[in-house]
């Protein structure tokens, strides 16, 4: 896959996440956003930058509440 359709994936997953949210995609969805977000360097735009920090912060915690959900009591 080259840069461009990368990108390209990467902003058709974020404009999922950014209108539906997260429970919306599947876990193979998650991890390949997870990847592509990990790979995407904004050194040079810090708001960017924690944006994405921030990002794979909900990623991580919904990959870990589908493997193993959270009991309310």
């Amino acid at each position: 896959m080259n840069s461009e359709e990368e990108s390209d994936e990467l902003r058709s997953l974020l404009e999922v996440v950014s209108d539906k949210g997260l429970r919306v995609l599947s876990i193979q969805e998650l991890d390949r956003l997870r990847m592509l977000l990990v790979a995407k360097d904004y050194g040079e735009n810090k708001k960017a930058d924690r944006s994405r920090k921030k990002l794979l912060k909900k990623i991580n915690a919904e990959m870990f509440d589908r493997h193993s959900p959270r009991r309310l009591f």
